[in-house]
């Protein structure tokens, strides 16, 4: 007798409409709990920092293109549409502009060849195993 077989005998019988209710209503609070605690909410703010240290902080509200100074050259971070992105960087892998668009607060992209980051933040941050 397979598992599924084993909760149809021996399970399912037992199972009243309120049990059924009681699982329902249980499944959607998890989901809504799961939305809303790790969801960041929207960023206000791009923190840009070289060297390990601020560079600047800079408003989501206005496009604009940043060029950021670090050991091996310019990165140019680009902020657009309340999103911000490292759109070039002289690190040889390029993963830091793969990442592409952050949008949330919370979210980082690091060039460590370049020690240049790029960090959202607004009223929230997104939860993560280092905020636990």
């Amino acid at each position: 007798m397979n598992s599924h077989e084993l909760f149809r005998a021996a399970i399912l019988p037992h199972l009243r409409p309120g049990d059924w209710l009681t699982l329902l209503l249980g499944g959607a609070c998890v989901v809504l709990l799961a939305l809303n605690l790790w969801n960041g909410g929207l960023a206000d703010k791009a923190i840009i920092r070289s060297g390990g240290k601020i560079f600047r902080e800079v408003p989501l509200s206005h496009d604009q293109q940043i060029e950021v100074l670090g050991p091996l050259g310019i990165s140019v971070i680009a902020i657009q549409g309340r999103k911000a992105r490292i759109a070039s960087d002289p690190s040889p892998r390029q993963y830091c502009v793969r990442q592409g668009w952050l949008q949330q607060a919370g979210e980082i992209a690091l060039c460590l060849p370049n020690q240049v980051s790029v960090e959202l933040a607004g009223s929230r941050k997104k939860y993560d195993s280092l905020n636990y």
